[in-house]
């Protein structure tokens, strides 16, 4: 019988794990639910050699608690040499106090949950796996990883609305999410760039959600998200960074209610309300509809603005990184954005581009453009792993 770590990465339509094993964290099986309350989709990404069946679709229509519950039932009877001794979990909002990964009690669990309305469509999801598992598995440590934790490194001027003082000090402050992607990416870069992953980095995580950070030293010194994970870039669903006055409008002379307000906001905006067709690139790639071609066109222009803007916080470039779904596989993309930062130094090779290659910028360019795959379950085993050590 050989241990082994679960990691949980539950969003609100879809649910991503890992099996590593415990002393070598080598990854025994990795893959996840698509679709989740639509026609639910098992998609299995890794798997070892010596497992020669893969886990059947899950059953249709299932929620989110039924489908984790299905998912241990699954890794019990599809890894039966194998005992998990502890689950590590992505949760997306740890708050001011939690900087570290923390063993989850009862008590992190409630404090957790008053967070959940800064990040709705992940922290419920996170606290709802966390319930799970203690149900079936309560003799199994579980520990939180927090997507903020990396971005604690930044200046506090960094971190500071412009609002008075006694918000400041409630918390109303910059956080900063993705931070388990950005930690691999910081981890990852001196073997793709050596010395120079240490200077002056920009790495944008363009996925269904999508945020940038500028790194100095490998640490987040400024990111484009915010108190909540509405902020900065365009998103699939999600607004970014919106005049404060919109909401005000939307409340005084829409009549809207603050729940109105987050769902449109949260749900209803970005490619999917500027395209009025989807919230995946893809579609919108190759349709000719004016609305997909604009939706795409923001969402390049505001990557350029945001890019423009970390630069100046770090006094210049030398690497840009692209990952995440749209960031790794996204090459018509990724070069529009490169375009807009040519007046950095950055040069593309296309061919590179197109390739989907791990450096794509020309061997002219002063600036590195890369693209690396994130790995966030990873991080979260490594975590896991030294907080059962500690």
């Amino acid at each position: 019988m050989s241990d082994a770590i679960l990691v949980l990465n539950v969003g609100s339509s879809s649910i991503k794990f890992s099996v590593n094993e415990l002393e070598t964290l080598t990854v025994i099986w990795r893959g996840g639910i698509e679709n989740i309350e639509g026609s639910a989709r098992f998609i299995l990404s890794e798997t070892s050699s010596d497992i020669s069946d893969p886990l059947p679709s899950p059953p249709f229509k299932f929620d989110h608690a039924s489908l984790i519950d299905w998912l241990l039932k699954e890794i019990n009877a599809g890894l039966p040499d194998i005992s998990i001794t502890a689950v590590g979990h992505r949760v997306v909002h740890g708050g001011v106090e939690y900087v570290q990964p923390v063993i989850v009690t009862d008590d992190i669990v409630t404090a957790l949950q008053s967070l959940s309305f800064l990040a709705p469509n992940h922290q419920p999801y996170s606290l709802m796996a966390i319930k799970a598992i203690s149900q079936r598995w309560n003799h199994v440590a579980q520990v939180a990883c927090f997507d903020t934790s990396f971005h604690r490194t930044q200046p506090r001027i960094a971190q500071l609305f412009a609002l008075p003082r006694n918000l400041t000090d409630d918390g109303v402050i910059r956080y900063g999410f993705h931070g388990l992607s950005y930690e691999y990416i910081a981890q990852k870069l001196p073997e793709v760039v050596g010395e120079k992953a240490k200077g002056r980095v920009i790495v944008a995580h363009l996925g269904h959600g999508a945020s940038m950070c500028a790194m100095a030293g490998g640490r987040s010194v400024a990111t484009t998200m915010g108190f909540s994970v509405l902020d900065g870039l365009m998103m699939g669903t999600r607004c970014g960074a919106l005049d404060p006055g919109v909401v005000l409008y939307l409340i005084d002379q829409k009549g809207m209610s603050a729940k109105d307000v987050r769902a449109l906001l949260s749900n209803e905006s970005g490619l999917l309300g500027v395209s009025g067709l989807s919230d995946d690139v893809r579609p919108l790639l190759v349709s000719n509809d004016s609305h997909a071609v604009e939706a795409l066109d923001l969402f390049v222009y505001r990557a350029t603005k945001e890019i423009g803007s970390l630069v100046a916080i770090l006094g210049g470039l030398d690497a840009l990184v692209f990952t995440a779904g749209i960031g790794e596989h996204a090459p018509e993309l990724r070069r529009r954005i490169c375009e807009g930062a040519q007046w950095t130094g950055l040069q593309l090779d296309k061919t590179a581009n197109d390739n989907n290659a791990v450096r794509i910028s020309a061997k002219s360019s002063v600036i590195d453009a890369l693209v690396i795959r994130t790995n966030e379950e990873i991080i979260i085993a490594r975590a896991t792993k030294d907080a059962l050590i500690d």
